[in-house]
């Protein structure tokens, strides 16, 4: 790989921030927190009398972790109780609790509901208020994640045939290729030889999502979809770098 493609690479997967666990350890699902700060920071726009700061998120226990189900995706967070720590400006014609109650509901609820986010605790931090009541949001800075899945592969290969599967699954918006870099979406290994309880193979694909349905669920009937259309059954992990 030429030194400008490895800084590209770099600069794509440092832009996904953490991998963090969809659903639980048997779900083989991940969520890039690019979109998932992204998608929460839409769905509480409109929460009143309060503007969202800087959101992370990250593991509440990282000792309470679980072994995945499958092969997890490179420097991916195990599946395990997630914590959303976040900063926000409020209004000052309420009491300050009040305004970062509401808030955090609000985000609880978008993790859970929306995406699919295993989320136990919401630490949420009012560094300032607003002066003029709640502006408009800016945007958020993330980094752009997702890049077009470049020839992904020859005709009838199984790298076909998996990304023809996820794209047929309602919900699924494209396919990605951010984690590596390389414009390749599907990407299939074998597991190590004394992985015995495990398929010969293992298929990790990467797309992003539109919005309508729950993360998870698009990211679980993806697997079930990638599963089914390769002869071997494979293990299969998801991970969604974008969505909406």
């Amino acid at each position: 790989m030429s030194a400008d493609r490895w800084t590209q690479a770099v600069r794509h997967q440092l832009g996904l921030g953490r991998l963090v666990p969809l659903g639980g350890p048997r779900d083989g699902c991940w969520l890039a927190e690019s979109a998932a700060r992204s998608a929460l920071r839409q769905a509480v726009r409109s929460v009143p009398g309060v503007r969202l700061g800087s959101l992370r998120i990250e593991l509440a226990d990282p000792e309470g972790t679980y072994e995945s189900a499958v092969p997890a995706p490179p420097s991916a967070l195990p599946p395990g109780p997630l914590r959303i720590v976040a900063e926000c400006a409020a209004a000052p014609d309420e009491p300050l609790p009040t305004a970062a109650s509401r808030l955090r509901v609000a985000l609880n609820g978008a993790a859970s509901e929306g995406l699919g986010l295993a989320v136990t605790e919401v630490d949420l931090r009012v560094t300032a208020l607003l002066d003029d009541g709640p502006a408009a949001e800016t945007a958020s800075g993330d980094a752009e994640s997702d890049i077009a899945d470049g020839g992904q592969a020859k005709a009838d290969s199984d790298e076909e045939r998996a990304g023809q599967a996820a794209l047929s699954v309602p919900g699924v918006a494209r396919l990605t290729g951010s984690l590596g870099g390389l414009g390749r979406a599907v990407h299939i290994g074998e597991h190590p030889e004394d992985a015995a309880a495990l398929p010969r193979r293992h298929v990790r694909i990467e797309l992003a999502v539109s919005s309508g349905r729950r993360v998870l669920d698009v990211a679980r009937d993806v697997r079930t979809a990638v599963t089914g259309a390769l002869a071997d059954d494979p293990s299969v992990a998801v991970l969604v770098t974008a969505v909406g």
